[in-house]
């Protein structure tokens, strides 16, 4: 069997590009794209699992954006608490679940099942460990309650989860097209 044969460090640079184009902004501005990093981890997962490295090398990318933004560009440092660093078990959450659903592919319309509850889990996952650690020890709310969290949440759930799966769909897509145009049509290979 022949698959289509896509080259790891052509989706490694393709990876570090989305999030190095996107990151500067949560939901978007009129001027910027929305932060793709969140699919970018997922995307990751699925596409890189055999290359661990490459989740410190998205995360270390993540982190100097970060610093970038807020010290060259100006961006607020209003999410930089003491809770930040809870994106790295947030982000691995993402790459686990995209590594999860790379694992249970079985090339039929079932795997679209499969990839929205893999998403769906790993993504809330993460944002339950990154917005709630924010929320509960970033010390920016002033009487945090379950109530204020739960609001909170509400309000931010949905839109990250749109962009997200926004990205991460369009890129389903054009995997479809890719492999379904293949002479051999068994899927999408990394090497």
């Amino acid at each position: 069997m022949q698959s289509v044969k896509f080259p790891k460090w052509g989706a490694l640079l393709a990876l570090v590009a989305a999030m190095g184009a996107t990151r500067f902004g949560h939901l978007g501005t009129l001027w910027a794209p929305p932060d793709a990093s969140w699919a970018v981890f997922f995307l990751a997962g699925f596409y890189l699992q055999e290359d661990r490295w490459v989740l410190a090398v998205l995360l270390c990318e993540a982190i100097v954006i970060d610093f970038v933004a807020i010290r060259v560009y100006g961006v607020s440092s209003y999410c930089v608490t003491g809770a930040y660093w809870f994106i790295v078990p947030g982000y691995s959450m993402l790459w686990l679940g995209g590594a999860w659903l790379r694992r249970h592919v079985v090339q039929r319309p079932s795997d679209a099942v499969r990839l929205a509850g893999s998403l769906l889990a790993s993504f809330t996952a993460c944002f339950v460990l990154t917005e709630g650690s924010f929320y509960w020890l970033g010390g920016r709310i002033g009487q945090p309650s379950v109530a204020g969290w739960w609001a909170d949440f509400a309000s931010w759930y949905g839109p990250f989860l749109l962009v997200t799966g926004t990205y991460v769909g369009l890129v389903a897509v054009a995997h479809l097209a890719v492999t379904r145009w293949s002479p051999a049509r068994t899927g999408l290979r990394v090497r």
